[in-house]
């Protein structure tokens, strides 16, 4: 007879397997030599086959059969035994062979991407691009779906949503956000020039640490490096590590990349070390982890409570760039509203026109309505129809993010859903907490990420994301939390 020990410890020999190909990741992407990328490749497709084996044997199968009827399970173990038999079943339909094709396409389209950035050249990416479209179709398929294909991806990142919700949720979002968002354009604009002078590199680095600092992230349990695109990941909840990206003339690049990932890196380590490799040690969903690098970055670090306490400091450091430029033209300049090129750089309203252009992409990649070749004129046609502007180039256009390169259809209309998350948990917050905002003011986000933990992080898998939304706040997702919190403070900013 099977024990629950005997599930415990195949699944923490999996997350080994797992965390140990993260490694090789986290290491193609920040230290890497060029040189490396072929034998990368296959090396992290073996290990990605190993992974599938030990989850797919048919001897875990038939351990977790014999739990169906174990009634001797604790609260938390029945939990952990019902998500990995669901999960069993999705990943029992994909073959070897399909997982490590897929793995070395995807570990090929990175490189291609690569090049073809440094290149400015879509064309060299295109070919990649198609054949993760094709295992994603593909994919599609054998997981199965009632309406529509991308249903099947956006599950594996957002589980119990479908693209006809996600449909209802961008009208209302171009109802009211874009109609506001509209509003403040015509309103005089904020001056933020002094965000575009020079910042030393090194400088602008020990800030980031300071931030990160700050925020509570542990760096005995993580580390920051520089990657290409910034990003966290995460080995254990006692190895999570982060990685930005500095441009010289451009503070927020820097400052916004910190506190967004450290954000989600707050979240991996916060979640419980007893439940490693087990689905409450794992994060609930990928709006809810959103959710919490959006609240750290835009409810707390775009704020003016948060530069009452940190601004002072960011003039000892950057004396000569800031010395002319006082807290409230800082905070306003930081909370810019304008049309723009790149995701990863857009304030925090039009950044939603973003996600909506590659969800109406991806989605169409996988209905067959749109295809990778012409995609990027695809791309330059939507640009200039929502946010009204002009993609010079492939860079700053259709090669400006990793994520299909990963094979992530299905991830992005994960960022909207986290910033409006984020807002609704962050007004639960400041009810809970009454001095919320006095404490961040005076540089203590300490409760604030007690509290995160205690409500969002400790749960892992142990609730979806609806029932946990519901048991944090009281009530379902809720996109006007997101609209108070936009008007109340642009209002000022735009007065």
């Amino acid at each position: 007879m099977s024990t629950y020990s005997d599930y415990k410890n195949h699944m923490q020999k999996l997350a080994d397997v797992e965390y140990s190909t993260a490694v090789l990741h986290w290491d193609k992407e920040t230290h890497m030599p060029a040189k490396g990328a072929a034998f990368r490749a296959r090396q992290v497709a073996t290990l990605a086959g190993i992974a599938h084996d030990i989850f797919t044997d048919k001897k875990f199968g038939e351990i977790l059969e014999n739990f169906s009827e174990n009634k001797n399970l604790t609260v938390e173990e029945a939990r952990n035994v019902e998500l990995t038999r669901k999960d069993y079943a999705r990943s029992t339909k994909f073959d070897s062979d399909f997982v490590m094709r897929n793995s070395q396409a995807v570990s090929e389209a990175y490189q291609a991407w690569i090049k073809a950035r440094e290149a400015n050249d879509y064309a060299i990416y295109e070919p990649h691009l198609a054949k993760i479209v094709r295992l994603r179709k593909e994919a599609a398929e054998i997981i199965g779906y009632e309406k529509h294909p991308y249903d099947a991806l956006l599950d594996e990142f957002e589980p119990g949503f479908t693209s006809a919700e996600l449909d209802t949720l961008f009208a209302d979002v171009r109802e009211k956000l874009v109609a506001f968002a509209a509003e403040i354009r015509d309103k005089p604009q904020v001056e933020n020039s002094f965000l575009h002078q020079n910042f030393p590199k090194d400088k602008q680095w020990d800030l980031g640490l300071d931030l990160l600092r700050k925020m509570g992230y542990d760096f005995d349990a993580g580390r920051q490096d520089i990657s290409t695109h910034p990003f966290s990941i995460n080995f254990s909840p006692q190895d999570v590590r982060v990685t930005t990206r500095i441009d010289e003339n451009d503070l927020a690049n820097m400052v916004w990349s910190c506190i967004h990932e450290g954000g989600h890196a707050l979240y991996e380590q916060g979640l419980l070390p007893e439940q490693y490799g087990l689905p409450l040690g794992r994060a609930v969903s990928l709006g809810i982890h959103e959710s919490q690098s959006r609240l750290w970055e835009n409810n707390v670090g775009r704020s003016l409570a948060f530069w009452r306490a940190n601004y002072a400091d960011l003039q000892k450091r950057f004396p000569e760039q800031l010395k002319d430029v006082s807290l409230e033209d800082f905070w306003k300049g930081f909370n810019r509203i304008a049309p723009n090129l790149v995701r990863t750089e857009a304030d925090e309203l039009h950044y939603h026109f973003h996600v909506m252009i590659r969800y109406e992409i991806e989605k169409g990649l996988i209905e067959g309505s749109i295809d990778t070749k012409g995609l990027d004129k695809v791309w330059n046609d939507r640009y200039r129809e929502y946010l009204g502007v002009e993609v010079p180039d492939d860079k700053q256009g259709i090669l400006q993010d990793i994520h299909w390169s990963h094979g992530s259809i299905g991830y992005f209309p994960t960022y909207s859903l986290g910033s409006f998350y984020a807002a609704q948990f962050f007004a639960q917050a400041q009810k809970d907490i009454p001095d919320l905002k006095a404490q961040i003011e005076k540089g203590d986000t300490t409760k604030l990420l007690a509290w995160l933990r205690e409500n969002i992080h400790k749960h892992g898998r142990r609730y979806d994301a609806r029932e946990l939304c519901k048991r944090v706040t009281g009530e379902e997702l809720n996109f006007d939390y997101f609209m108070d919190y936009a008007r109340e403070k642009y209002g000022r900013v735009y007065g």
